[in-house]
């Protein structure tokens, strides 16, 4: 269980703020915070995997690195010591290369932007499959997802959402998490992007006395 990033208080206001929103539309809203979308451990695995490579290719170059005991010894090294330094080698490589990428903050250092974002939208795009898509009859439901460790954002929104709202309105409220989030108000960040999604909902989803409040209203923590 990862450890809780918002205080009671700051669930209740965006709790408040969720409310307030579905308060002028038939849209539902669902807020979720994770500490991250991946591990990544596959991507030490590949800078490890690199850095044997490196050193197959540096001993491919330069042979005679692999075998330095050959200046004071009277006989060459056989190519089975050859392969055996360089097996040696590559498993240094492999390891050390591995276990430093177990500290976190590194590993997500060197994880290419590219590959973060995919990894947070397929996180998002899960959560709001199980957690909204099924789950409003309407089809009116809009995810808002936030990754903290990547320092990444997601808004999902149901077919029929998405197709009468144009990009740009996600923006905005991207823009005024995004500030936020930047001066260390994560929470004021998260209030003020559920009000401006709330505000688009409000214009193509109108609230009608029939609808009701089908998800909670309280902020999630991954």
């Amino acid at each position: 269980m990862a450890q809780a990033t918002l205080s009671p208080a700051e669930h209740a206001a965006i709790a408040a703020a969720v409310t307030a929103a579905e308060a002028t539309t038939d849209g539902e809203i669902v807020t979720i915070v994770a500490r991250r979308s991946d591990a990544y451990h596959d991507v030490a695995l590949h800078y490890a995997v690199a850095a044997m490579l490196a050193v197959t290719a540096l001993g491919a170059i330069r042979p005679g690195w692999l075998t330095p005991f050959d200046n004071g010894w009277e006989h060459e090294a056989s190519v089975a010591e050859t392969l055996f330094a360089l097996l040696i080698a590559q498993t240094v490589a492999f390891l050390a290369v591995r276990l430093l990428l177990a500290w976190r903050p590194l590993r997500l250092a060197l994880t290419p932007t590219a590959t973060k974002a995919r990894r947070v939208r397929r996180r998002a795009l899960d959560a709001f499959r199980v957690g909204t898509e099924r789950r409003t009859a309407g089809h009116e439901g809009v995810l808002l997802y936030l990754s903290l460790d990547e320092h990444r954002a997601e808004i999902v929104a149901d077919a029929a959402v998405h197709a009468r709202v144009a990009p740009e309105r996600w923006g905005q409220a991207m823009t005024a998490l995004v500030a936020a989030i930047r001066a260390g108000r994560t929470a004021d960040g998260l209030v003020a992007a559920v009000a401006a999604i709330g505000a688009v909902l409000a214009q193509i989803l109108p609230k009608t006395a029939d609808n009701p409040n089908e998800l909670p209203d309280r902020v999630i923590e991954l």
